[in-house]
């Protein structure tokens, strides 16, 4: 990584007051040390104009209009200002990708190369609103910023001017510098999506309050419930990167053996990275006992024939949206007969699950229906006494399926987490939700209550399914999911 020309204090003074002030100044200040006016005035000139013209709309722009058209329709004559969020520091001077907020990416299918430091702001007008995606221009080239600041386009590449935002995102585009000023001016009701920008909700203390702000988050969350085509089609594309991860994992896993699970991370780090923006979380690959913590990331462990490997990862695309996909898998490829008894009880579960996932029914149907099947078997095996009823009522059988068997799914792997009780736990599903699938029996390594051969053995089935008009449609099915599927089907990736 090249070094930055920093200054001798590494604490830049900030300037919120004049945050145009010439970076070449601030070197006459002493602040950038080495650059001499010759240099500084060279830089300015001898640049091609790159401005793009031929920029196409991006694909959901009917959608997010239509969103934003929601928003506008739920909070009339009030001013709603939704950042995007800024860059978060990594270590010293190098920061983490950008992600923006959900609610900004929602609303305006802004993207991680032109969206740190964003804010949509929704202006009251008549019956209505007017939209403005606040951006940062270009870097400039007559003061130098473009090379002389650290996150000038030298250094981390070039961002969208206004104008092409605006053909972009189909919104007016204004600079991101002027609208703390203009904030701290307004007046009127005033909402803020908080927690992405400081400074934003610095501008805007003594305008809103921390109960109206949360009605906005809350809508926010609960309009992604029902996903439209386009996220139903972004979501389908995340699923179908997803199997081709799972299938690059299945054909390394002997140099996971020769390794670890870094390697498995890795690997489908790699197919994420490719096709989408990242990972939607973090990968889950969970060897052995390990597949018996929920959310095993360290993925530092050996990896042994004859044991299971519980992998738990998503791609997410470009536009945020993340599959969230489970297989435990046999790492020589076929399961024992204890194994395989285990298994096909997870598996019987998630298909009592999958047929409970309709339209009219009720969101904790599939997760009832579940834990029933478990239940029995557990009773069945000797493992809790019953009847299923008692075990069912007293929760007993939760010392193994521990969590909630899904949630949903969309730009943030679990989705609309702020929604109402009523309208989520409690809901009804419609056509549109996505969400998963998602029982699991785990047996812990030092479980005295059950036969030794049963500890350590950690099973999870996961699938994204979609309630459709007339049912639900797997969008995950291209997994094989039966245990002798399962088998069959690694043995053809490694043949």
């Amino acid at each position: 990584m090249a070094e930055e020309l920093t200054p001798e204090n590494p604490e830049t003074p900030e300037n919120p007051e004049n945050e145009t002030e010439e970076p070449i100044k601030q070197r006459k200040n002493g602040l950038y040390p080495g650059v001499s006016d010759e240099l500084a005035e060279n830089m300015k000139s001898g640049w091609a104009d790159t401005e793009l013209r031929d920029l196409e709309p991006i694909a959901q722009v009917a959608e997010t209009a239509a969103r934003r058209a929601a928003l506008s329709a739920r909070f009339p004559g009030e001013r709603l200002v939704i950042p995007a969020g800024n860059l978060k520091t990594r270590s010293n001077d190098t920061e983490y990708s950008f992600r923006a907020s959900v609610e900004y990416a929602y609303l305006t299918g802004g993207r991680p190369d032109d969206s740190a430091d964003g804010v949509l702001v929704l202006e009251p007008k008549g019956d209505g609103h007017t939209a403005t995606i606040y951006l940062l221009p270009r870097s400039d080239r007559e003061n130098g910023e473009f090379w002389l600041d650290g996150q000038g386009e030298l250094w981390v590449g070039r961002r969208h001017s206004l104008t092409e935002a605006e053909k972009r995102y189909g919104i007016p585009a204004s600079d991101v510098r002027e609208l703390a000023g203009s904030l701290r001016e307004a007046t009127g009701p005033v909402r803020v999506v908080r927690g992405f920008d400081a400074g934003i909700e610095a501008a805007l203390t003594d305008k809103v309050t921390a109960e109206r702000d949360e009605e906005l988050r809350v809508f926010l969350s609960e309009a992604r419930l029902v996903k439209d085509e386009f996220e139903v089609g972004e979501l389908q594309k995340a699923v179908d990167s997803t199997v081709r991860g799972f299938e690059d994992v299945v054909k390394v896993l002997d140099k996971a053996e020769a390794t670890s699970e870094r390697y498995i991370e890795g690997t489908f780090f790699l197919r994420a990275r490719v096709e989408g923006n990242d990972v939607g979380y973090g990968s889950i690959c969970a060897a052995g006992p390990h597949a018996c913590t929920l959310h095993w990331v360290r993925n530092d462990g050996p990896v042994r024939s004859g044991d299971l490997l519980l992998l738990d990862a998503g791609v997410e695309t470009h536009t945020y949206y993340t599959a969230d996909v489970t297989r435990t898998l046999p790492v020589n490829g076929r399961y024992s007969e204890l194994q395989k008894k285990i298994y096909d009880a997870v598996y019987d579960a998630q298909e009592a699950g999958i047929a409970a996932v309709q339209p009219g029914g009720k969101f904790r149907d599939f997760h009832d229906a579940s834990q029933r099947v478990l239940a029995e078997r557990l009773v069945e095996w000797g493992l809790v006494e019953g009847p299923v009823e008692r075990v069912l009522e007293l929760g007993l059988q939760r010392r193994w399926t521990l969590h909630g068997t899904g949630h949903m799914l969309g730009m943030d792997v679990h989705d609309c987490a702020a929604a109402r009780v009523e309208s989520y736990v409690d809901g009804t599903l419609e056509p549109g939700m996505v969400l998963t699938v998602e029982p699991g029996l785990y047996f812990q390594a030092d479980d005295l209550s059950v036969p030794e051969e049963y500890r350590g053995i950690g099973v999870r089935i996961e699938d994204d399914i979609l309630v459709t008009a007339d049912g639900n449609r797997n969008l995950s099915a291209g997994l094989p999911r039966r245990s002798d599927e399962v088998e069959e089907w690694m043995a053809a990736l490694k043949a």
